[in-house]
């Protein structure tokens, strides 16, 4: 008698346990718990950074119309308790207001031997909680002489740029924009390069990318949103620059550990990146760690030459351009290093479950066998 075959629909499930292990690979968990680790590095960045912001060393520039009485007061606010101060003496007004142009200074305290009432020079546009911290600080610092302060606004933020904060959002941006563009690009054919001319490739569609993301950025938040003040052709170049810098960094990762590369990428510009970026909180405010990083990294210095080019006629911008574009060379370097060492090996597709030396499609398998280049 013939024995009924059964489904293979209907074959005994081997239990939960197996269901599980089926479920969830051992690659999964792993970038489950790398997910998990980069978000609590997440939490603690941010928090670390801005729940207790305390002022340290703000370059501040002291004038007055005897030189014995400028260089009296910088002493005592340079000798004020935990140095929240950084103080110079300038030869008058004039000298003072252009260090604070030049970002060479935050303030400026116009001593008035005279009378009882000096006035502060501050610059809202280089961050709201800065100018604020000043005030506070020199206010009490007169206060405790018996004068009076009175504050002078010398770059203030524009009325549609609500406390200085515009150019730390456009450039946050341009830098998601820049990763998520280099993350596609992988997604598309495999999370690393398998010769040079696809890496060549990839890193021309990210400058096309960044070239239209920075003009579209900088026209919204200019002339559209009146949010940002300062150069439309000067915020073009500033937001091209850190678009395809944040790309390539995420390119560059890719190309060095695959998928893994692209949580890389984060970990670098959105963990590390957007809290010692100088936004909320300009780097005086910061603690020492955010304080010291910032500069070095895409966000704080787009930040800063965002700022420089909106309400400093572009003065001190181009050291943070410089940053930018190391970081721009570095990974477009790496890159193409990747794509020579790994000539003719096509990585696996991220998100394919396949190790990161697999065959991204069926036909680079087939190729392979042929012994042919995949293009």
């Amino acid at each position: 008698m013939t024995q009924p075959t059964q489904s293979p629909d209907a074959a005994p499930s081997s239990g939960f346990l197996a269901e599980i292990k089926d479920a969830v690979t051992t690659r999964a968990a792993l970038l489950v718990l790398g997910v998990l680790a980069l978000q609590l590095a997440f939490i603690t960045s941010y928090i670390g950074a801005f729940h207790h912001p305390k002022p340290s060393e703000i370059p501040i520039s002291v004038a007055a119309p005897l030189a014995p009485v400028a260089e009296q007061t910088a002493k005592q606010l340079g000798a004020l308790p935990g140095k929240p101060l950084d103080t110079r003496v300038a030869e008058d007004e004039a000298a003072a207001r252009r260090q604070i142009e030049n970002r060479d200074v935050d303030g400026a305290l116009i001593v008035d031997p005279a009378g009882t009432t000096d006035r502060l020079l501050v610059a809202s546009g280089g961050g709201a909680s800065l100018s604020q911290a000043l005030e506070q600080i020199v206010g009490l610092a007169e206060k405790s002489q018996g004068r009076t302060v009175r504050v002078v606004d010398v770059a203030p933020a524009d009325a549609g740029d609500a406390r200085g904060l515009s150019s730390f959002y456009l450039v946050v941006g341009w830098c998601v924009g820049g990763y998520l563009c280099a993350a596609i690009l992988a997604i598309s054919a495999g999370a690393r390069p398998a010769n040079m001319a696809r890496a060549v490739i990839r890193l021309g569609a990210l400058l096309v990318y960044a070239i239209a993301a920075g003009l579209l950025g900088a026209v919204i938040a200019g002339p559209v949103l009146g949010a940002l003040p300062g150069s439309i052709m000067g915020l073009w170049g500033l937001g091209t620059l850190v678009v395809f810098a944040v790309g390539a960094i995420t390119l560059a990762f890719q190309g060095l550990a695959g998928v893994v590369g692209i949580g890389l990428a984060i970990l670098l510009v959105v963990v590390f990146g957007n809290p010692s970026a100088g936004g909320a909180y300009p780097y005086p405010l910061l603690p020492p760690f955010w304080k010291a990083i910032g500069p070095a990294l895409p966000p704080g210095a787009g930040t800063y030459a965002a700022r420089s080019i909106a309400y400093f006629k572009g003065n001190g911008a181009a050291g943070p351009m410089l940053v930018l574009a190391a970081w721009a060379v570095a990974g477009s370097a790496v890159t193409l290093a990747c794509a020579v060492f790994r000539r003719g090996r096509p990585g696996a597709a991220v998100g394919s479950g396949l190790p990161d030396d697999a065959p991204s499609v069926p036909r680079f398998a087939a190729e392979a066998a042929e012994g042919a280049d995949p293009r």
